[in-house]
C-alpha cells in the first residue's frame, strides 16, 4: 500500500503529536476514544492533549460538553453544589457563558472567568511561575487541553466541517483549516479561501471573539487571522522564515516530518498555549466599544519568538546583558516592545547563580524603561502595556525628571520616556545602584551611541556625594564607571538599521569575533510577507546635465574637488534648476498619482531636498505651478526654526497657515497631497497613503534605508500594492542606494570591533601641536569634577583657544585638520568608553577637555577659500535632465551582510596633494560628468534637430504615410521606420548620438517623442 499524503495524513501526524496517538492507531488496535481518554496518563506521550469527539461538541454554544463539565465538576465541585438545586442549573451555567462570550470576548473569561449569582467558575487554570505554589502548578495540571477532528460545528447545516479545532476545557482556543501540498492544494489560497467563502461566520464558533484564532494551514506554511469577515477577512503569515525570506526553513537531515512541525511541536504544546493566552493576546478598543469594533492580537511567530528567547535568556543569564533585535519596518516592532516589557517584570531567576539575584522568589527586574524615539509611539506602547496588564497603576510616563524619580521610588514597574526628555531628567534621579532595571531602546541608533545614553548610564549608577572629599582622579574614574553599561541593567535595542556603533554596542560576539544581532525579522522577510513594500522596485534616477559657462574671460586656479562639489551645489541650489525640477514633479504626480486615483484617489507623495533653502524653493515653486493650474490640491512644506532666503525670513508655519504640531495631521487630510521637507519627517513618520517620492538630495547608509522607507508602509484598505509605489531620484545613483540598502535586506554583522587603538594615534597627534598644555588638561578636569565655578573653567580653555587661532599661527588647512581630528576623537571616545574592556584615565580626561574645547575653535570655512570667486565666474546657461534608469527595479543581495567598524584611520583635510586646475579644465570635466553621454553643447544640439528634422520630412514616405496618415497607430510605426532610416545614414556623423539612440530605450524614448513634435507629428 502506497503512503498517505492527503489532509487527513497532515491531521493524523498534529494529532499523534498532541496527543501521542491518532483515530488511524486506535482504530487499528480495537481501541475506544473512551477508553484512551481514561487512561490519559498514558496516552499523554505526546504533547498532553486528550482526543476530544465531533458528538460531544455543543454547537449552539460552541463547547465540548464532555470537557467543559468533566472540568468544572472535578475541579470546582463546591461552586457546582451552590447551582445544583436548580432544575435547569446546566442550561443556566450556559446561557450565561453565552451572554458574557458576546459582550467580553472568551479571553475575559479565561482570565477572569464567570459569575453565576454567588458562585464564580474558574474556567482555565493559568500557567505557573517559577516562583508559584505547588498548588498553582497542580492546579495547571487539571486542565483539559483537547483536540478535535472534523467538528461539525454549524447549527443550521450539521454536515459542514473543520478540520480540526484545539480546546482548553472544552471551550475552543484554535481552529484549523488543513491542507497538503501532495494534493494540490495549499493553505495561501485553498485554506483561505475555505475561511473567506465557505465557512459560515455567522455561527457562534466562528464569530468574533468567541474562539482566539483561526489558522490555514498545510505542510510547508501557516496562516492566522482572529476575526473571519467573509471576503474582507485578512489573514497574517505565521511563518519562522526561510533564509531570511517568507516560508519555513527545510527540515535539518534525518529529522522526519514537516515544516510546519514547529506549530504543534512547539507553539501548540500547553505551555506554550498557556503562555500565548496569558501574555501575548489581547483585546483592543475601549471598555464601552461594542466587542465587534474590537481588535484581538494574536502574535506573529517573530514576535513571539523574540519575546521567549529574551526572556529565557534573561532567566538564565540574569541582569547586565545586551540584546540588539533587528527588526525590519513591518515587523509590528511596538507590539512587540509592549510584550516584552510587560513580561520582563515577571522574569524570574533560573538559579541562585544567575547574576543580579537576590532573592529565586523576586523577579530579575525592578523596573523596565522603554525609551522611544517616536512621540507617537510613546502614548501607543503606554496605552498597550496599561491595556494588557492585569494589574493597575504599573506603568508610569516620565515627563519630567521630577516623574521619573517619583515613579521609581514608587516601584512602578514599566516607566514610559522618551529620548528626547531622558537626557534631561536624570541628572536629580537618587541613588539606584541596588536597583535592577531592563531598558529597552526603540529605533536605537546614534541618539542612543553618545552621550546621551552615558547620562541614562549614569541615572542607573551612583549618585555622587557632594560632602565626599574623593580627589578628582577617584571621581573621573566613578565617572568613568558609570558610563559603562552597568552591571545592574540589560539593555535591549530594538531598530530595523543597525549601524557599526550599534551592533558592537548591544550585538552578540560569535566565535569569530563578529557581531550579530541577538533577533532577526528581515527586510528581505517584511516584504515577501507583504508587511512592507519595496520600495526599490521602481525607481528612477535623473542625472542633472549642465552647460556652465566662462562670464570671465581669465582663468583663476581653483582646487578642483571642492570646486567641482561647490558647482554642483550651485547649480542645484539655482531657482532655475528648482523650477525646471518641479516641473517634472507635477509633471509626474498629477497624471500618474491624481488623475490616476492612486490609492483610492488618496496618494500622497514627499519631496526631499538638500537644505531648509531649497526646500523653501521647492514649495515656492510647487506653488506657483499649482496655482497657474487652478490650485487641484494643497501643499505642506516641514522644517525646524527660522530661515532667510532671499532676504526674507520664513517659518515651517508661517507658510503653511497653521502650528508646526498640526502639520503631520494636516498632511494627513485628502487635500493635502504633496509634504516638501530637508531632514524633518525622513525618520519615524508613519503616513501609509505615501506612494511616491521625489529625491533631490545625498541619501546614503542607514539615512537612505530610512528616508526611503516612509514609502514602504502598506495600506491594504486603500489597494496599495508595490508598483503603486515610485522613487524619482534626481541626485543618486541605482548603484549608490542598492548599496545603501544592501547590509539591511537581510541580517547585518559588524565584521570586527572598532579598533579603540586610533584614539593613541589621534591623541599623539593632537598633542604635538601644542594648543594645549597636558597641565591644563589635568587642571580643568580637577576643577570639572570638583564642579566649581564655569568662570573658573573658562579662562583656561580660553588660553588654548588663543594659542589655536593666533599665537601657533597655524595656516587655516591646520586649523580644521585639528579640529576635525579632536572632533573624531570625542566622537569615537564618547561612543567606545562604555564598551571598552579596560580604562584609560588619559583619554578620558583629554575627552572632557576637548569637549569644551571644540566649540571655541572657529575655523574658516572651505567656501570662503577663493571658491566664492569661482561662483561668481560661472553662469547657468541650461539645465536639463536625462532619465538613467526608468522604473528600474534594484535587485538586493540576500546575502547575509557584513559593515566594516567606525573608520579606524584618523581624518583630516590634508589629501593626496590637491590639483589646481584652470577654471576651463574645471568647467568641461564637470560637463562630461553631468552632460551625459552627448557631447554637443546646446547650440549645436539644435542644429543637429533641426537638420536631422529636414531629413526626416524629405523621405520619399513622410507625407503619404505620416503627414496625411490619419491612423495613429499606423503612422507612429511609419515614422519609427523613417526615423531608423535617417539616423543610420547619419551614425557615421553622429556616432555618440547613433550610440545612445540604439543602445538607451529611455534616450531613444525621449529622443522619438522630440522628433515628431520637431516634425509637426501630432499624437
Amino acid at each position: 500500500m502506497h503512503s498517505q499524503t492527503n489532509e487527513q495524513a497532515l491531521e493524523a501526524a498534529i494529532e499523534k503529536a498532541l496527543t501521542g496517538t491518532c483515530l488511524e492507531d486506535m482504530k487499528k488496535q480495537g481501541q475506544s476514544i473512551d477508553a484512551v481518554n481514561e487512561q490519559a496518563a498514558l496516552y499523554r506521550s505526546g504533547n498532553g492533549y486528550y482526543i476530544g469527539q465531533p458528538s460531544n461538541f455543543n454547537p449552539q454554544f460552541a463547547i465540548d460538553e464532555q470537557f467543559f463539565w468533566d472540568f468544572l465538576e472535578t475541579t470546582q465541585k463546591e461552586e457546582l453544589e451552590k447551582l445544583l438545586n436548580q432544575s435547569d442549573w446546566k442550561l443556566k451555567i450556559l446561557n450565561r457563558l453565552d451572554r458574557m462570550i458576546k459582550k467580553y470576548g472568551i479571553l475575559h473569561l479565561l482570565k477572569k472567568g464567570l459569575q453565576v449569582d454567588d458562585a464564580h467558575f474558574t474556567l482555565f487554570y493559568q500557567l505557573p511561575l517559577a516562583s508559584s505554589s505547588k498548588q498553582v502548578k497542580e492546579n495547571f495540571a487539571q486542565n483539559r487541553f483537547s483536540e478535535t477532528r472534523q467538528l461539525r460545528y454549524s447549527v443550521d447545516n450539521p454536515r459542514e466541517e473543520i478540520d480540526l479545532v484545539l480546546f482548553i476545557n472544552g471551550l475552543p482556543i484554535v481552529t484549523m483549516e488543513l491542507k497538503n501540498h501532495w494534493t494540490g492544494q495549499n493553505a495561501r489560497v485553498h485554506g483561505q479561501y475555505q475561511y473567506k467563502n465557505q465557512r459560515d461566520t455567522k455561527q457562534p464558533l466562528l464569530q468574533f471573539a468567541r474562539c482566539v484564532v483561526h489558522f490555514a494551514v498545510d505542510t510547508d506554511e501557516a496562516y492566522m487571522t482572529t476575526k473571519l469577515n467573509g471576503k474582507n477577512t485578512f489573514f497574517l503569515p505565521f511563518n519562522k522564515g526561510n533564509k531570511h525570506g517568507k516560508g519555513n526553513p527545510e527540515l535539518s537531515k534525518g529529522e522526519i516530518g514537516h515544516r510546519t512541525n514547529y506549530l504543534w511541536n512547539e507553539v501548540f504544546t500547553r505551555e506554550s498555549l498557556a503562555n500565548i493566552i496569558q501574555h501575548f493576546v489581547r483585546l483592543d478598543g475601549k471598555k464601552k466599544d461594542p466587542i465587534q469594533s474590537k481588535t484581538l492580537f494574536f502574535p506573529r511567530y517573530h514576535q513571539m519568538n523574540v519575546v521567549r528567547k529574551i526572556i529565557a535568556d534573561a532567566s538564565r543569564n540574569g541582569v547586565g546583558q545586551t540584546y540588539l533585535i533587528q527588526h525590519s519596518a513591518g515587523s509590528g516592532k511596538s507590539n512587540s516592545i509592549t510584550w516584552a516589557a510587560y513580561q520582563l517584570i515577571e522574569t524570574y531567576p533560573e538559579s541562585n547563580a544567575t547574576p543580579g539575584v537576590t532573592d529565586l522568589e523576586k523577579p530579575l527586574f525592578d523596573s523596565v524603561i522603554v525609551v522611544t524615539d517616536r512621540r507617537l509611539l510613546d502614548k501607543q506602547i503606554r496605552d498597550n502595556i496599561a491595556d494588557f496588564s492585569e494589574v493597575k497603576n504599573i506603568v508610569a510616563p516620565a515627563y519630567s525628571s521630577k516623574d521619573l524619580r517619583d515613579s521609581l521610588e514608587q516601584g512602578k514597574k514599566i516607566i514610559i520616556t522618551t529620548i528626547q526628555k531622558f537626557p534631561f531628567i536624570i541628572d536629580g534621579i537618587a541613588d539606584l545602584s541596588d536597583k535592577r532595571f531592563a531598558v529597552i531602546i526603540d529605533e536605537a541608533h546614534s541618539s542612543q551611541s553618545g552621550s546621551a545614553h552615558d547620562n541614562m548610564n549614569r541615572a542607573m549608577g551612583q549618585q555622587f556625594d557632594e560632602e565626599d572629599e574623593t580627589d578628582a582622579q577617584d571621581k573621573i574614574i566613578q565617572a568613568m564607571q558609570s558610563r559603562k553599561m552597568r552591571g545592574n541593567a540589560s539593555y535591549l535595542a530594538f531598530t530595523a538599521t543597525p549601524k557599526p556603533i550599534t551592533l558592537e554596542k548591544f550585538g552578540v560576539k560569535d566565535a569569530e569575533g563578529k557581531f550579530k544581532p541577538f533577533h532577526l525579522y528581515s527586510m528581505k522577510q517584511a516584504i515577501e510577507e507583504g508587511f512592507i513594500l519595496d520600495v526599490l522596485a521602481n525607481y528612477t534616477t535623473l542625472k542633472s546635465y549642465y552647460e556652465i559657462e566662462k562670464s570671465i574671460e581669465e582663468n583663476p586656479l581653483f582646487d578642483s574637488t571642492k570646486a567641482q562639489k561647490k558647482l554642483r551645489a550651485y547649480v542645484e541650489q539655482h531657482q532655475q534648476t528648482i523650477n525646471t525640477k518641479a516641473e517634472i514633479i507635477l509633471d509626474h504626480f498629477i497624471p500618474k498619482i491624481v488623475n490616476q486615483k492612486k490609492l483610492k484617489g488618496k496618494g500622497k507623495a514627499m519631496v526631499i531636498t538638500q537644505s531648509i533653502e531649497s526646500a523653501i524653493r521647492y514649495y515656492k515653486a510647487l506653488q506657483n505651478i499649482l496655482k497657474d493650474k487652478g490650485h487641484p490640491f494643497k501643499i505642506a512644506i516641514a522644517f525646524s526654526g527660522t530661515k532667510k532666503v532671499d532676504g526674507i525670513e520664513y517659518t515651517e508655519a508661517d507658510m503653511n497657515g497653521f502650528a508646526e504640531k498640526d502639520t503631520r495631521f494636516k498632511f494627513d487630510e485628502d487635500e493635502y497631497r504633496i509634504l516638501v521637507v530637508a531632514n524633518k519627517y525622513l525618520t519615524g513618520f508613519d503616513q501609509p497613503k505615501l506612494c511616491a517620492m521625489y529625491v533631490d538630495k545625498k541619501l546614503q547608509g542607514v539615512l537612505a534605508v530610512q528616508a526611503l522607507s516612509r514609502l514602504n508602509r502598506a495600506a491594504t484598505k486603500l489597494g496599495k500594492k508595490t508598483e503603486d509605489v515610485f522613487v524619482l531620484d534626481f541626485f543618486n545613483s541605482t548603484d549608490d542606494i542598492k548599496k545603501s540598502f544592501d547590509p539591511f535586506y537581510t541580517a547585518t554583522s559588524l565584521s570586527e570591533a572598532t579598533d579603540v587603538n586610533v584614539l593613541h594615534e589621534l591623541k599623539d597627534v593632537l598633542d604635538a601641536v601644542g594648543v594645549y598644555e597636558w597641565e591644563e588638561v589635568e587642571e580643568f578636569n580637577t576643577r570639572f569634577f570638583n564642579k566649581e565655578d564655569a568662570q573658573v573653567l573658562s579662562p583656561i580653555i580660553e588660553r588654548a583657544a588663543e594659542r589655536f587661532i593666533h599665537d601657533l599661527e597655524l595656516e587655516d588647512e591646520d586649523k580644521a585638520d585639528f579640529k576635525i581630528k579632536a572632533k573624531q576623537f570625542v566622537k569615537i571616545y564618547g561612543q567606545m568608553a562604555s564598551i571598552m574592556p579596560y580604562e584609560i584615565l588619559n583619554w578620558e580626561k583629554l575627552f572632557w577637555f576637548l569637549k569644551f574645547l571644540i566649540p571655541k575653535l572657529p575655523v574658516r570655512p572651505d567656501g570662503t577659500d577663493g571658491l566664492d570667486e569661482l561662483l561668481e565666474s560661472v553662469d547657468l546657461s541650461t539645465y536639463g535632465l536625462e532619465r538613467v534608469k526608468l522604473n528600474e527595479s534594484i535587485g538586493l543581495d540576500d546575502s547575509e551582510s557584513e559593515v566594516n567598524p567606525q573608520n579606524p584611520n584618523p581624518r583630516g583635510v590634508h589629501g593626496p596633494g590637491e590639483d589646481e586646475d584652470p577654471l576651463d579644465l574645471i568647467i568641461n570635466s564637470f560637463n562630461e560628468r553631468w552632460f551625459q553621454g552627448w557631447e554637443a553643447t546646446p547650440e549645436d544640439q539644435r542644429v543637429k534637430f533641426i537638420s536631422l528634422t529636414k531629413s526626416i520630412q524629405a523621405h520619399p514616405d513622410f507625407q503619404s504615410k505620416v503627414a496625411e496618415n490619419s491612423d495613429q497607430q499606423n503612422r507612429d510605426l511609419a515614422f519609427k521606420r523613417i526615423l531608423d532610416d535617417v539616423m543610420s545614414k547619419q551614425r557615421k556623423q553622429e556616432l555618440d548620438l547613433y550610440r545612445l539612440y540604439a543602445k538607451d530605450d529611455a534616450f531613444y524614448q525621449a529622443f522619438f517623442d522630440t522628433m515628431k513634435r520637431m516634425a509637426n507629428v501630432s499624437g
